[in-house]
């Protein structure tokens, strides 16, 4: 029989609905030991006061497991008798989490981070993970080089995305995308669009959802390499043959200040030095040494983000530009691919979106004062894409220059022209990539079973 009540060590879990949700499912879900009370919710809007529901919590939780703001932490911890809260998200100072932990032990419990043995799960397939030290650092089109790489011998990768699991839990536990009918069957938001769109246009396989075992389970089945496509700069869920690690000289500390990025540094078999034609020479140096620093052993990569425009020419004309939206919010960018673009290619005038924008896409702009003129490309759910539709449709320009990865026309109703901003992973220096995937490549060749 289980413990009692009484026995079981009492956890909070502090997260975001990603790592938060895989961390439950692999270390306390079936662990009568210990009894998970609630979850804090911080960074995407919408996700707190709701439940974790009791189809995917398991058998010890009949009710779920309520989700709680991360600004009740404190009352939390008394109110249940925390005995340990586990710091469960990404992409946060190391001086963020360091608060955290010094809130819950102030309240009376411990702290921990849960690490890669614990958490990992491993596959039969071979599984190359590619992750970042800071979000907007270039991970999806380092994922989409790598899927091309592969497909070039004849392999299928099968990509399966950090999670984003913003709508009905049970309903996402396990989500495959095969066709761009699936994207509205899931009911995916903007910030989802970006990840899966690209690799659905290359006619790629993309799994994600909020059971990643599961998830394992099914795109084990059909996937010759499984690529671990990470978000924000966490590190990957499942355990990687070969860990690619992609870092930005736009950020050339980064590594050294945020969690988890730094331990991605540290873990890393390939860094990736990207954007190195947007920074300036000293910017990539101190950011190759900083890694250097970190990580000896790594194979270090330069490469650039090389940009293409897709529509109407830009030149002398008045741009707004749109951009993806964590990489200027959580990943504290004050600018991306767009501007760049809007500059290289000759637009006369990037329009200032704020005297245009609404509801919570002004919210957004004057949160980040210190944004270029741009518009974030927020979408977490139907009335923050209608607000960014009438931001968009207000602006007095010539045309939307969108840097976002989606086509941007199959959600919103625009009433002017779109030209979309492309980038791609273009090597530049450092061991070829081809030669660096070759043992995948040949794990992937041989029969189930041979080692």
């Amino acid at each position: 029989m289980p413990p009692t009540d009484a026995a079981r060590t009492r956890v909070l879990i502090m997260g975001a609905a990603g790592r938060d949700f895989h961390d439950f499912n692999v270390v306390y879900r079936d662990a009568p030991a210990f009894e998970v009370v609630a979850f804090t919710a911080t960074q995407i809007p919408g996700i707190a006061e709701r439940t974790y529901p009791a189809e995917l919590a398991g058998p010890l939780y009949p009710a779920g497991i309520p989700i709680r703001p991360e600004s009740e932490l404190e009352q939390i911890v008394r109110d249940q008798s925390v005995d340990l809260v586990v710091f469960a998200y990404s992409d946060t100072s190391h001086a963020t989490v360091m608060h955290a932990a010094s809130r819950a032990m102030a309240a009376g419990a411990s702290f921990e981070l849960l690490g890669p043995r614990q958490t990992m799960i491993h596959a039969s397939r071979p599984v190359v993970a590619i992750c970042a030290t800071r979000t907007g650092a270039g991970k999806s089109q380092t994922t989409r080089r790598v899927a091309a790489l592969l497909a070039e011998h004849g392999l299928e990768p099968v990509v399966v995305r950090h999670p984003m699991p913003y709508g009905d839990l049970v309903a996402q536990r396990v989500q495959r995308y095969a066709t761009h009918d699936d994207l509205a069957r899931y009911e995916t938001t903007i910030e989802e669009r970006e990840e899966y769109e690209p690799h659905l246009d290359a006619g790629r396989i993309v799994y994600a959802g909020v059971d990643y075992g599961d998830i394992l389970t099914d795109a084990d089945e059909e996937a010759d390499v499984i690529l671990w496509d990470g978000g924000n700069n966490d590190f990957p869920f499942y355990a990687p043959d070969l860990f690619i690690v992609v870092a930005d000289p736009l950020r050339p500390d980064a590594q050294h200040e945020y969690h988890p990025g730094e331990l991605n540094a540290r873990m890393a078999d390939v860094l990736v030095i990207n954007k190195v034609d947007s920074a300036s020479a000293e910017a990539v140096a101190a950011l190759e040494a900083n890694l250097r620093e970190l990580n000896p052993r790594a194979s270090i990569i330069r490469a650039e983000s090389e940009l293409t425009l897709v529509g109407d020419p830009i030149a002398g004309k008045r741009v707004v530009v749109v951009e993806d939206g964590p990489t200027l919010t959580h990943g504290e960018m004050t600018f991306g691919a767009g501007v760049v673009a809007a500059r290289r290619f000759g637009a006369a005038t990037l329009v200032d979106p704020e005297p245009f924008a609404v509801g919570s896409i002004r919210a957004v702009l004057e949160k980040y004062p210190k944004l270029e003129p741009l518009v974030p490309a927020m979408g977490y759910g139907a009335e923050q894409t209608h607000e960014l539709e009438q931001t968009l449709n207000a602006c007095d320009a010539d045309l939307v220059l969108s840097a976002t990865p989606i086509d941007i026309t199959r959600v919103l109703t625009l009433n002017k022209p779109v030209t979309r901003v492309r980038y791609e992973l273009k090597q530049v220096a450092g061991p070829a990539l081809e030669d660096l995937l070759a043992p995948i490549v040949a794990r992937a060749r041989r029969p189930a079973g041979v080692a």
